[in-house]
């Protein structure tokens, strides 16, 4: 019986998961309509600003190692999209 992960792993966990052990079952084969309608969506660039963050907020992202930054960016975006709606 395969192991169901029901929690998000972190890096360090889905490195250790073996590949067999993961299912692709709900994944649809990349056929060749899928080719025709994929379309090319380029990331928004960057643009490097000067920001205030609470310290606590800063250091606690800082915690999470490298890539903290991104991760950061990454909640600021989620947050950005619910304000278009």
């Amino acid at each position: 019986m395969k192991k169901r992960y029901t929690k998000e792993l972190s890096p360090r966990e889905l490195a250790e998961v073996p590949d067999e052990s993961i299912d692709y079952s709900e994944i649809p084969p990349l056929d060749d309509d899928f080719w025709d309608n994929a379309q090319l969506v380029l990331p928004d660039k960057t643009e490097q600003v000067t920001l205030r963050v609470k310290k606590s907020v800063l250091d606690a992202y800082r915690a999470t190692g490298k890539g903290y930054q991104t991760r950061m960016n990454a909640v600021l975006e989620t947050y950005a999209r619910t304000l278009r709606k």
